[in-house]
């Protein structure tokens, strides 16, 4: 059993796969951090009537925009809603599950893709959170994608749905790697998240361009590191949240 580190509030920038992220829907469930991923997880799973979302990929245009901290707390919402949920480590060039569960050198994805005799449930750690379940990426390795184009992950994707209600997938940024593209037209559906003053319009659109282009299913996106007011008001969309207030303090990293 895994606990979570204490964490002081730290910017995105840092290098989270040495720090970890900041898991505020565990350690502050009530908290308004919090309230917005129960909102996203209700927007996700009323995204599609007609289909049942299984498997989600979180991702970026770029690095630092807050895509792990998304995906780790989106799964943490999930979990606490009472489905068996599991995080997936699918960046294997920049990891972070390993920090933020304070798991050392654990065996993970890589493992199982390139070892056929290696058993998947070698992989798979607890935590602290009820029903939440974590694969670390595993070692690096010298060819990412080609891994994950691989029948073995193909495999492994659909293995996963069966055994679990959620499975999220934390995938490298778009523009930086194909890992995103490839991941993406194997999944039920994928999440952009876009950090405020950071991403750039072009760059957004690029990234949409991209998966668009190997027909994944875009069912939204997060707008990360809004501004608020604590006595403002919310305006929920379909698309992520937006925060509204007259004073310019950050929220917390989400």
């Amino acid at each position: 059993m895994f606990n979570f580190k204490s964490k002081k509030k730290r910017e995105l920038a840092m290098d989270s796969s040495i720090n970890g992220v900041e898991m505020v829907a565990v350690a502050n469930p009530k908290s308004i951090v919090s309230e917005q991923f129960k909102t996203i997880r209700t927007n996700i799973q009323f995204s599609n009537a007609d289909v049942t979302i299984k498997s989600i990929l979180v991702t970026s245009s770029m690095a630092t925009e807050g895509k792990s901290t998304v995906a780790a707390n989106m799964a943490a919402t999930f979990a606490a809603q009472g489905l068996r949920t599991l995080l997936v480590d699918a960046d294997m060039r920049r990891p972070t599950i390993n920090a933020t569960f304070s798991i050392d050198n654990p065996r993970g994805l890589t493992n199982f893709l390139t070892d056929r005799s290696f058993d998947i449930n070698q992989a798979i750690y607890e935590t602290s959170a009820a029903n939440l379940l974590v694969m670390p990426s595993g070692p690096v390795p010298p060819n990412p994608a080609e891994l994950l184009n691989s029948k073995r992950m193909d495999s492994l994707i659909k293995a996963l749905s069966e055994s679990f209600d959620m499975v999220v997938y934390d995938a490298p940024p778009v523009l930086s790697v194909t890992d995103s593209q490839i991941l993406a037209a194997k999944v039920d559906g994928t999440v952009i998240v876009v950090r405020q003053n950071m991403a750039e319009k072009e760059a957004v659109r690029s990234t949409v361009l991209a998966l668009r282009h190997v027909n994944a299913n875009i069912i939204g996106s997060v707008m990360n590191d809004i501004t608020f007011d604590g006595s403002g008001y919310y305006k929920y969309g379909y698309y992520g949240y937006e925060y509204y207030g007259k004073s310019n303090k950050k929220s917390k990293n989400s």
